[in-house]
């Protein structure tokens, strides 16, 4: 009966069950991507133990907090709070290096790390033994960079040349860890020996320099100790070992938990502010009220379809039937469309999966093993199903069938109500989602058009992952110039599009004896400023024809204004042991993130850089005719290092990853949310104008006009929406004006994005229910007037 009823009504089963299937869809899309966050290095074994010490450093009153330690921090934790930790293990960052077996040349991420560090981290040792980085001629491979370098051949014990420079013997091989975990995500394809770093690559004076925070330290505490008390006995393990200047910096430091390394990133003022999580929350919710709408609908049209089953309910009555067979009845259709409906949603899933993990940058699957999985579906579907049908169920099944069958039942002049602020509630998370994404965007877009200070078309950053390049700089320079591929090379320890290096102790004129100052550090050569094009506000540019300019500095506006300087140019400024006279002052460079402001920056000319080559495209030439230049000049002074580059304006636009990340999302589910309500809508339309039709007939006859009777049915749901815009827009304006404030650069608020947002609700709403009301009007009033 339930199939036949089902059959028999097919607009409304094909709205109820596409509506619900899409609704579904969405949820189980937001949910997989929730698991997958929430599911973040869990990995690792011991992942509720395992933590990176951090610190946090107060700067003239502004606390900073990062993950650099120096590294007589391990000693001291092995030696003083040593029964408090199982495994302690220091690490470099993750840097690109060169890896060469043969013929093949690989560029690849690793990191230097401890001995301990399999086991601390857990990794699957697939061949070979973790203990081999006891060894400092040994190295560790993930299995896709070994297929990489050594295809189908067995690679233990076969030698890797590194940077040119070592060889190392390949002592073993673990599995690559999946993709939601800290390895990945800071891609790190191979574990090289502490040892080796520490003795060729590391200086002698950082191996024993409290004050150099360069490096990074990871720690598994012992099985029985507790995660905030060892943080809290640490916390002034490195302030006790500093000279008494130094601790005006109030170097204080912490655990940070693996458990919230992915979605509690973020620290303010020496808090933990959240990070991630609060996208966590966002699509939650939207989660939650898509789905809402989905179920919005199937219980409207339920409870509209019923009240013309009055009839049949007491026709069933009259031959026999009980009030538990009705609210059966009833419920097994209902449940019936929710089963049909998840079904479908698998299957929209399935197809979706694809396209979503690419916008959202997972590698997510439907966890068919999973029994919460199916637990979640089939629990939905039963309390879908139940709610939506208790309506029907348990309010028609109580009719008297005499009232029913001597057509003295009328439905209550109420009976509309629960459907109407339905509708309303369904509107006003759709328009909020609309809002919401329209900010979104906005906020992207202001952010991409603020100036950053220099030029970033056809700038071009070459990491110098050995020192070939960086030897025979002048050279290359010449060559890259002399050939038209580029108008101007130059060296920087720093990329123009994040800062690698601080420094502080910078001493100027009227400097407050007490200031503990925080600067960022460029070291440049001679030909930088013409390479970014920067932009001079005074002064003038380092020029190598002047010998003095070699010991100048040229200060960004924003540590004009940290330092308080009137005049900066020629004044003097004490760095280190070296007096150096401003040259020049230049616009802010946003280097860092685009939402922030731009921090105090000294650039200074420097010998010893290392770091990355950059180089201005001739604007003249075409761009693979320039690169395929400089790709074969790089190739002529280091022929071992495979060319790699990066456009400068495409490492920017990354930047905006996550909030455009977000707004894609968010206009995908708000389209959805749209098409749900619509769905909805019509669905109402088409089941007012079928319960109209007389009326409309009595109308027509009387004289009224097509247009007439379109603005009669239009009406009512132009009121319902303009209700849901009254209750959306402050709901909207109040959670976006807080969002923004996240940002210390964002956009504003403007009218026009809620009165667009109104405009365009009213608007899909007409659109939607005019082809019911306009069929409606256009009908024949004598076959509906025929039968009175």
């Amino acid at each position: 009966m339930a199939w036949r009823n089902i059959l028999k009504n097919k607009a409304s089963s094909i709205i109820n069950i596409g509506g619900l299937a899409v609704g579904m869809a969405v949820a189980m899309l937001i949910g997989l991507w929730i698991w997958d966050e929430l599911s973040f290095d869990k990995y690792h074994q011991n992942y509720d133990h395992i933590a990176q010490v951090m610190q946090s450093q107060t700067f003239n009153g502004d606390v900073r907090t990062g993950k650099a330690i120096p590294v007589p921090l391990g000693d001291e934790l092995r030696k003083t709070y040593g029964s408090n930790f199982k495994y302690i293990v220091l690490s470099s960052w993750s840097w690109t290096h060169i890896l060469t077996v043969g013929d093949k040349k690989i560029s690849s991420g690793g990191s230097f790390m401890e001995p301990d560090a399999p086991k601390l981290f857990s990794l699957d040792i697939v061949k070979g033994t973790g203990a081999a980085l006891a060894d400092p001629s040994s190295i560790l491979l993930s299995q896709s960079l070994a297929k990489s370098l050594f295809g189908d051949a067995d690679p233990l014990n076969k030698t890797v040349k590194f940077d040119n420079v070592k060889n190392f013997t390949v002592a073993g091989i673990y599995a690559d860890p999946p993709q939601n975990t800290m390895l990945q995500q800071r891609k790190i394809a191979f574990i090289a020996p502490w040892d080796y770093y520490a003795l060729n690559v590391v200086s002698k004076q950082s191996l024993t320099n409290w004050g150099d925070n360069s490096f990074q330290l990871y720690v598994q505490i012992a099985d029985n100790a507790n995660m905030a008390v060892v943080s809290a006995k640490i916390k002034n393990a490195k302030l006790n070992r500093v000279s008494k200047d130094d601790q005006k910096f109030k170097h204080l430091l912490f655990l940070h938990p693996m458990s919230k390394w992915h979605l509690y990133g973020e620290f303010k003022n020496g808090f933990n502010t959240g990070g991630k999580i609060e996208y966590v929350w966002l699509f939650g919710i939207i989660g939650i009220f898509v789905l809402l709408l989905a179920c919005i609908n199937f219980m409207n049209l339920s409870t509209a379809r019923s009240e013309k089953r009055a009839r049949e309910v007491g026709i069933r009555k009259a031959v026999g039937s009980l009030r538990a067979q009705l609210i059966g009845q009833f419920l097994c259709e209902s449940l019936l469309v929710a089963v049909f409906s998840f079904a479908i949603s698998i299957v929209l899933v399935q197809l979706a999966l694809p396209v979503f993990n690419s916008v959202a940058d997972k590698n997510m699957s439907i966890l068919w093993g999973s029994q919460v999985f199916w637990l979640i579906g089939i629990s939905f579907c039963i309390f879908t199903g139940l709610i939506a049908g208790s309506y029907p169920a348990f309010y028609l099944s109580s009719f008297k069938p005499v009232a029913v069958l001597k057509g003295t039942f009328k439905a209550s002049r109420f009976a509309a109500m629960p459907r109407r602020i339905l509708v309303v509630l369904q509107f006003s998370v759709s328009v909020v989602l609309i809002i919401g994404t329209i900010v979104v965007f906005r906020q992207i877009q202001f952010a991409k058009n603020r100036p950053v200070g220099y030029s970033r078309d056809g700038l071009v950053n070459i990491d110098l992952a050995t020192d070939d390049l960086h030897k025979q700089f002048n050279a290359v320079r010449e060559d890259m110039i002399r050939s038209g591929a580029a108008i101007e090379v130059a060296e920087s320890s720093s990329r123009a599009t994040g800062i690698d290096n601080n420094t502080s102790g910078l001493i100027w004129k009227g400097k407050d004896p007490g200031m503990t100052d925080d600067f960022a550090f460029i070291g440049i050569t001679f030909e930088y400023g013409k390479t970014m094009g920067w932009q001079f506000t005074d002064g003038r540019d380092f020029s190598s024809r002047f010998l003095t300019d070699s010991s100048g500095m040229v200060l960004n506006e924003a540590a004009v204004k940290y330092m308080g300087l009137k005049n900066p140019v020629g004044q003097i400024i004490r760095y280190g042991d070296q007096d150096h006279v401003v040259l020049g002052v230049i616009k802010n460079m946003v280097m860092e993130s685009p939402y922030e402001p731009v921090k105090q920056a000294v650039f200074l000319i420097s010998k010893n850089m290392g770091g990355y080559l950059d180089i201005r495209i001739n604007p003249k030439m075409s761009t693979h005719e320039a690169l395929g230049k400089i790709e074969a000049i790089c190739k002529t002074y280091s022929p071992s290092v495979p060319f790699a580059y990066k456009f400068v304006d495409d490492e920017y636009d990354k930047k905006f990853g996550d909030e455009e990340r977000v707004g894609t999302l968010a206009t995908f589910f708000a389209a959805l949310a749209i098409f749900i309500s619509c769905l909805g809508l019509f669905g109402m339309a088409s089941f007012m104008a079928e319960q109209r039709t007389k009326e409309i007939g009595v109308r027509k006859v009387l004289g009224a006009t097509v247009f007439g009777l379109w603005q009669l049915m239009s009406k009512d749901f132009v009121i319902l929406v303009g209700i849901s815009l009254l209750i959306a827009i402050p709901v909207a304006d109040y959670f976006m004006t807080g969002w923004l404030q996240h940002y210390n650069y964002h956009t504003e608020m403007s009218w026009w994005i809620f009165a667009a947002t109104g405009a365009g609700a009213i608007i899909i709403t007409l659109l939607t229910v005019s082809y019911q009301s306009i069929k409606a009007a256009l009908a024949n009033p004598v076959k509906s007037l025929k039968t009175e």
